[in-house]
C-alpha cells in the first residue's frame, strides 16, 4: 500500500518533492522499532529524526508546482530533448563501465560500485514510473494512452530498470552491512533522481534562485539527518562463536565460559573424571 501511494504521489507532485520525503519512512521505521522491537534510539538518532523533519518541511514549503503533460506524447517530447538524452547516454555509459570493468575488480571491496548501478538505474526508473503514472491518470480521465507505443516503451524501461536495481541492491546487501548500505543508497538514489527529474521535467523552471537554494538546503538537511540516524543506530550484538557456552542472567547480562570456572567438552569420547 505504501508503494502504491508513492507511485500515485509521483503523478501529482514533482520528483524533487516526492523523493526526498521518502526519508520520513526511515523515521517511522525507527519509531516503530523503538516501541515494538525495543531498539533504543540514541540521542544523536533523535537529532537525525528532527533534521529529517525540518528538511522535509523546508522542501515542502519551497517545492515547485507540478505541470502535468496533456498526453504521453508530450512526455516523449520531454524525454527526447537533447539535455535529457545526454543524461541518459551518460548514465548508461557509467552503468556499463561499472558492470563490465569496476564490478569484477572492486565490487567486493567498494560499496559505491553496486550502489552506483542501483542509483543510476533508479533515476531512470523514477522518470519512467512518473510517465506511466501520468499515462494511467490520463486514461482514467477518458483520454486513452494505451495505443501509444511510447506508453509501452516507458513500461519496458521501468521493468528493466527495476529488475537491475533489485539484482545489484541484493548484491550490495549480501556483501556489505545494511547499516552502511541504506544511507549511502538513499543519498545516491535521491541525488540522481532529482537531477534526472530536473533535466527532463524542468521542475525548477520558473522558480527563483532563493527557492531553489532553499530546496537544496532542505535536501542536504534531510540527507544529513538520514546519515546521523543510521550511523548512531544501536548495533546488534555479534553471535557467539561456535563451540562456546553462553547464557543470559536476568535477561540482560551475557556471560561466557571465560568468566566462570567451567569444564569444556570437546569430543564425544572425552569424559571428565572427578
Amino acid at each position: 500500500m505504501g508503494e502504491i501511494a508513492n507511485f500515485v504521489a509521483y503523478i501529482y507532485a514533482p520528483a524533487v518533492l516526492v523523493t526526498p520525503l521518502g526519508a520520513l519512512s526511515i523515521i517511522v521505521s525507527a519509531c516503530l522499532a523503538h516501541f515494538l522491537l525495543n531498539e533504543r534510539i540514541q540521542k544523536m538518532g533523535i537529532v537525525g529524526c528532527v533534521s529529517c523533519i525540518v528538511g522535509s518541511v523546508v522542501i515542502v514549503i519551497h517545492a515547485p508546482q507540478e505541470h502535468t503533460p496533456s498526453s504521453v506524447q508530450d512526455i516523449w517530447t520531454l524525454a527526447t530533448q537533447p539535455a535529457f538524452l545526454v543524461y541518459v547516454v551518460a548514465t548508461l555509459s557509467a552503468v556499463l563501465a561499472l558492470v563490465l570493468h569496476f564490478e569484477p575488480h572492486y565490487g567486493q571491496t567498494n560499496i559505491l560500485v553496486y550502489l552506483g548501478i542501483c542509483s543510476l538505474m533508479g533515476s531512470l526508473t523514477v522518470v519512467s514510473i512518473k510517465a506511466i503514472g501520468i499515462a494511467i491518470k490520463l486514461t482514467l480521465d477518458g483520454m486513452s494512452q494505451i495505443a501509444y507505443p511510447q506508453t509501452w516503451f516507458f513500461l519496458t524501461v521501468a521493468v528493466i530498470c527495476v529488475i537491475t536495481q533489485l539484482i545489484y541492491l541484493n548484491k550490495a546487501l549480501d556483501t556489505f552491512n545494511a547499516t552502511l548500505v541504506s544511507p549511502v543508497y538513499y543519498v545516491m538514489f535521491t541525488t540522481f533522481t532529482i537531477i534526472a527529474s530536473v533535466i527532463m521535467f524542468k521542475d525548477w523552471s520558473g522558480q527563483n534562485a532563493g527557492s531553489i537554494a532553499s530546496e537544496i538546503c532542505g535536501f542536504i538537511t534531510v540527507l544529513s539527518g538520514t546519515i546521523i540516524l543510521h550511523v548512531t543506530r544501536e548495533q546488534e550484538p555479534p553471535p557467539p562463536p561456535v563451540g562456546t557456552v553462553t547464557w543470559f542472567i536476568n535477561g540482560d547480562s551475557l556471560k561466557s565460559p571465560e568468566e566462570e570456572h567451567l569444564i569444556t567438552h570437546h569430543r564425544l569420547d572425552e569424559y571428565y573424571e572427578p
